[in-house]
């Protein structure tokens, strides 16, 4: 009797320790929330009537438009370049590496990458992209410095995703016959998409966020780029430039207006990633055995 009662109050303590632990995790992911919510409610607010589409697409000063294009640009290209790269060479460390001498210097450089300051990547991407490969400044040559200083989020955690999946599943595919490309294509990598898409949200928050590189890169021109040969600014530096030069009252209502335009255009951008990997996730065929 006193062994049923003690394991009684063993599985009541562990729903207690259970419940408990629940409440937290939700109050954390509500605090995170609510969060959230505060800083886009505060920005909207802040904007005090700033935050309109004739701000945006025309008014005084031309606008946002060019810095919206600009901002696009340069995301878009840089995941266009880094993500290819980052995905490839996170598929080779996991799928094909072994524990060498040259496979660890290859991951001190990339956690070399990871710790860098973004000014110096700035300092680099204006002697080697605009002077010696004669890019100026320009969006192509912020772009490139951008896609090398989002590579190692890209290959850490579309590595950590490729970890995830169970062993049997590439044994069996092996065992079928499947060779180890066949797997990866069929089998792997269909698995790893929301890792990879992860990669890419934390790739463009970085991009869309990053000032010092995009200054020394890019340039401050408020121009509408015609091509990604062309100079521009990016929303955050304008944003920048705003807070900077604030003299009038409304200047920081048309900054708090701006960082509003830039979180629509960070949620646009992230939206527009998740629906891409679920159609291509529900795509007939996608994932399915060989």
């Amino acid at each position: 009797m006193k062994e049923m009662t003690g394991e009684i109050g063993f599985v009541r303590g562990r729903k207690v320790k259970d419940g408990a632990l629940y409440g937290l995790m939700a109050a954390a992911a509500a605090f995170v929330m609510l969060v959230l919510v505060f800083i886009v409610g505060y920005i909207i607010t802040q904007s005090a009537g700033f935050f309109k589409l004739s701000f945006v697409f025309g008014g005084e000063g031309g606008g946002l438009l060019p810095m919206i294009v600009s901002t696009v640009y340069i995301t878009v290209l840089s995941l266009g370049i880094a993500l290819p790269v980052g995905v490839i060479t996170a598929i080779y460390l996991n799928e094909y590496s072994k524990d060498s001498g040259a496979i660890r210097v290859i991951r001190l450089a990339i956690e070399t990458l990871a710790g860098i300051p973004s000014i110096l990547y700035g300092l680099f991407g204006l002697l080697a992209f605009c002077r010696v490969f004669g890019f100026g400044q320009s969006i192509a040559a912020g772009a490139a410095t951008l896609s090398i200083m989002i590579l190692p989020v890209i290959i850490r955690t579309t590595e950590e995703s490729l970890k995830t999946i169970p062993d049997e599943l590439r044994q069996a595919s092996l065992a079928l016959g499947a060779t180890r490309f066949q797997t990866i294509v069929r089998i792997t990598a269909p698995l790893a998409l929301p890792g990879i898409l992860t990669s890419a949200i934390l790739a463009i928050g970085r991009v869309v966020g990053e000032s010092a590189p995009v200054l020394l890169t890019v340039g401050i021109a408020r121009n509408l780029p015609r091509s990604i040969f062309d100079s521009g600014r990016t929303l955050t530096i304008h944003l920048y430039y705003l807070t900077k030069e604030a003299i009038h009252p409304d200047d920081f209502a048309k900054a708090f207006a701006t960082a509003g335009v830039l979180v629509i255009v960070v949620i646009l951008v992230n939206g527009a990633a998740k629906l891409s990997a679920r159609l291509f996730r529900n795509r007939p065929g996608a994932g399915a055995s060989l």
